[in-house]
């Protein structure tokens, strides 16, 4: 799948967050953007995005920001947000419950007390990007489990696209067919500092 009646999704997660050690699904929180080597050099490599879309998290307005300065979003895409996490929004990593050895499929179907489970994150975000597929070319700045829905989405498993490590500023593209086939092109692909 390699033609040019094919589309792109470039899909950046956010940069580090001013809540380290947190877990901050919905928790609006800010990126951390301050000196960040890895900021200038994505900033660098990367052409202007022709179309940009981001969640409306700050953490996600605030990387797109730092990578382009002066070019908005063309819109924000309130399904592009990060899984609910409900009850353990803003625990510490160390404070949220062990849920023991459980597979992968148990886990994308666990839903936290007065949260969203990463099946129904899923669920959200795959009419999004198949949209977004149709209209084009674009780059998403978002989440991990935004990331994970997108891999999903590409490979008809919830349970598989857990086991990606998404890091922050990572990049992953998929590329999209007419006929609504999905590949991965790369996954967490990340900026050389050396």
């Amino acid at each position: 799948m390699n033609g040019s009646d094919t589309t792109e999704i470039t899909i950046i997660r956010h940069a580090p967050t001013r809540s380290p050690g947190r877990l901050c699904g919905r928790t609006d929180v800010r990126a951390n953007t301050d000196g960040d080597m890895r900021i200038a050099r994505m900033a660098r490599d990367l052409p202007v995005p022709a179309r940009l879309i981001a969640s409306p998290a700050r953490r996600c307005i605030e990387t797109a920001a730092a990578l382009w300065p002066g070019r908005r979003p063309d819109a924000l895409e309130n399904s592009l947000w990060e899984q609910d996490f409900g009850e353990w929004e803003g625990l510490a990593y160390a404070d949220l419950p062990d849920l023991g050895p459980q597979s992968l499929d148990y886990l994308a179907s666990h839903r936290p007390p007065k949260g969203e489970s990463f099946a129904d994150m899923a669920h959200r975000v795959a009419p999004v990007l198949q949209t977004l597929a149709r209209q084009g070319d674009t780059t998403v700045v978002a989440h991990a489990g935004t990331v994970r829905a997108a891999i999903a989405l590409a490979n008809g498993s919830l349970a598989s696209a857990l086991s990606y490590e998404i890091a922050h500023l990572s990049m992953t593209r998929l590329r999209a067919a007419p006929d609504g086939r999905w590949s991965i092109v790369f996954v967490n692909r990340t900026a050389d500092i050396g």
